[in-house]
């Protein structure tokens, strides 16, 4: 078992600073949330989304008389759209600041949630642009309070620290981890997520499954990034194909988002390495890739090279997808092939040659994989070094199936 491998001398954290309102019905507790904000004197806000969420899943049919009822005055940034970008995050702080908006409220999954916890930073360092936040030319102590109201059951931002941007002049998807983003309060409510296309709904649960691969098998794994990861992927492996083939069906709706959201705090103690850091690259260059399926097409070959390091916690937290694995070093291709399965099965089929990427795009990817501000410390938490000759070949087995 993998309890005996654990460093019992890595004094780890215990992450948890969101007040996260779960369950059918939580957006209700947005009339909470608007009565807190206004005892507490923050009166204006910027409201962070894009074009369609905001609308489409009701959220706001409820946030806005809220708002209203507690005379909390609001200005509304919809230009918020997938693999977010700076622009985005300073177009968004300036309608904040003409407000002088004293909180932000995002709504949406993680381009709009992760938007607004730019602009939070923005309206404090009110001399500072989202490009040097995310070139980390400075650290941030202090942003305004985030509420997130979470649209989708992958990302986890609505209860971590973390946030991403693209700086598309440089071809750059760097991300952030700051105490002072953790939201101050979430909703994650599964009847907002009945709506969620077909795709959404696949590629978003994948985000979820890689971020618990990564944090119970990073340097800084824990038992509790561990159990979390074990939890996430049996939810997700039985409430996944329920969820496709019934949107509607809120059980299965509610247990994804339960397993995305202790994905986030799995990830949030237990950090992200090689699927993530090699995955900013891909949608960089190519922002319409959705991070989730860009991870999906990476995640096989990972875990075939991360497995003979950490074969006890692969083995045990895989076990609902590939089962019957021993924990021994040798299985790497059997439990690759056994994911790559999983995914194709859900429809999943899409490589990287499948987006147009070739071998000849690998030494480009590779030198964005370790030259992209933040992405060299997820590197450096992998179970096996991340060579550059390593990163080459993940991307290499990823162009095609495996089988």
């Amino acid at each position: 078992m993998w309890e005996s491998k654990v460093n019992i001398y890595n004094v780890f954290e215990l992450r948890s600073r969101t007040l996260c309102y779960f369950g059918v019905g939580a957006i209700n507790k947005i009339k909470d949330i608007a009565s807190a904000l206004k005892k507490e004197g923050r009166k204006k806000i910027i409201v962070v989304t894009d074009e369609v969420v905001y609308k489409v899943t009701g959220a706001w049919d409820v946030i806005e008389p809220a708002l209203k009822e507690n005379g909390i005055e609001w200005v509304m940034y919809t230009g918020v759209q997938p693999n977010p970008t700076v622009e985005q995050i300073d177009e968004a702080t300036k309608m904040g600041k003409e407000i002088g908006a004293e909180a932000v409220i995002g709504i949406g999954g993680g381009s709009p949630i992760d938007t607004a916890k730019g602009v939070a930073i923005l309206l404090e360092y009110t001399d500072k642009n989202a490009t040097e936040l995310y070139e980390q030319t400075f650290i941030p102590e202090r942003a305004k309070p985030v509420i997130a109201i979470n649209t989708t059951h992958g990302t986890g931002t609505e209860v971590d620290r973390f946030a991403v941007a693209s700086i598309l002049t440089k071809e750059y998807k760097p991300a952030l981890a700051y105490d002072c983003i953790y939201p101050v309060y979430a909703i994650d409510d599964p009847a907002l997520m009945v709506s969620l296309p077909h795709n959404q709904t696949k590629f978003t649960s994948i985000d979820a499954v890689n971020h618990v691969t990564e944090a119970a098998t990073t340097l800084a794994a824990s038992p509790y990034s561990i159990l979390l990861a074990r939890e996430t992927i049996r939810l997700i492996s039985r409430y996944l194909p329920e969820a496709l083939a019934h949107p509607d069906n809120l059980v299965a709706r509610y247990y994804l988002l339960y397993a995305s959201t202790i994905a986030g705090i799995s990830f949030d103690n237990g950090l992200l390495h090689y699927t993530h850091a090699l995955e900013h690259p891909l949608s960089a260059v190519k922002p319409e890739l959705p991070h989730g399926l860009g991870l999906a097409m990476l995640l096989p070959a990972v875990v075939k090279h991360i497995y003979p390091a950490v074969p006890e916690v692969l083995a045990d937290i895989y076990e609902p997808i590939v089962p019957g694995l021993k924990g021994i070093p040798g299985e790497a291709e059997k439990i690759a092939s056994g994911i790559e399965k999983w995914l194709f099965n859900l429809g999943i089929t899409e490589k990287l040659s499948d987006f147009g990427f070739t071998k000849n795009d690998i030494p480009k990817l590779v030198e964005l994989a370790t030259t992209t501000p933040s992405l060299d410390l997820l590197l450096s938490l992998a179970p096996v070094k991340a060579t550059k000759e390593v990163i080459r070949e993940i991307y290499e087995d990823s162009l095609n199936p495996m089988s």
